[in-house]
């Protein structure tokens, strides 16, 4: 088999389609590749579904803990120092115990027949595990940008008229968000780089169809050399490390359009004609 054939073949069997069974034998560095490659498409689900649902929950989480309220303070403080204080291998593995003590038949809510056999399923369960867990990090970050709004900026919108909804979506958001992006691009690597805790987590991976790592493990077992598979990972994930970085490079750059030192002068060419 050569190595397009190999790359049509398992490309993307991680989400079932191409070949069903893994080589047994003869493996070459284009299997590994392919292979490893084709996990890789789980740890951006996990990644990219956990940030994005997670930006939302998170500046919630900011607002309610910056609130005069207890009511809506104290929820959130607990929710943050919860999966802040406690490590994510061992959320991984309270939520699998959990979920798998739910009847396999499903649940009556209200009338309402509720299946639960697809929450012990890696693709919902890890998944739901990684989006709490950023939440509460990246809410301690949007906090603490909140609470860094500089004072003459809303004083100055108070003065102009803008108050309530209106000064915190044109003032304090804003300036919010530029002042956290920086470290929510650290938080957004890290979060990436935890999605390879799901294939140490209970979650089990169906028909074979794991993360990179799941795969990297496999071709380590059988051909007893690690030095090949787990490289492979790394060298993916600094690829997705620089996507990243560019990507939210693009968005730094964005908030912070108005700021002269995003502002490039033009080369003028002055002739020096007479001394």
């Amino acid at each position: 088999m050569t190595c397009w054939e190999t790359i049509g073949a398992y490309a993307f069997r991680s989400l079932g389609f191409g070949e069903k069974l893994l080589p047994r034998t003869d493996f070459t560095l284009c299997q590994q590749f392919t292979l490893i490659g084709s996990g890789l498409i789980w740890n951006v689900y996990f990644g990219a579904l956990a940030l994005m649902l997670g930006f939302f929950l998170s500046n919630a989480l900011a607002l309610s803990k910056a609130s005069h309220k207890p009511w809506a303070r104290k929820p959130a403080e607990w929710f943050i120092f919860v999966f802040r204080g406690s490590p994510l291998f061992i959320q991984f593995f309270l939520a699998y115990s959990a979920l798998v003590m739910l009847p396999r038949g499903g649940v009556d809510v209200l009338g309402l027949h509720l299946p639960t056999s697809w929450m012990t399923s890696a693709w919902a369960g890890a998944l739901f595990v990684l989006f709490l867990n950023t939440s509460a990090y990246a809410a301690e970050i949007f906090y603490g940008a909140l609470m860094s709004v500089p004072k003459g900026d809303l004083e100055a919108a108070e003065a102009y008229g803008i108050s309530g909804w209106a000064k915190f979506r044109r003032i304090q958001w804003p300036t919010m968000l530029r002042l956290a992006w920086p470290a929510y691009t650290n938080e957004a690597i890290f979060l990436f780089h935890a999605t390879t805790l799901v294939f140490f987590s209970g979650f089990p991976a169906f028909q074979q169809r794991g993360d990179a790592l799941y795969y990297a493990n496999y071709f380590a077992d059988k051909t007893f050399n690690p030095f090949v598979p787990y490289p492979i990972v790394a060298f993916y994930f600094i690829l997705l490390t620089g996507t990243l970085i560019g990507i939210f490079g693009l968005v730094n750059r964005r908030l912070n359009r108005h700021l002269p030192s995003n502002t490039r002068s033009k080369i003028r060419l002055r002739p020096q004609l007479i001394r």
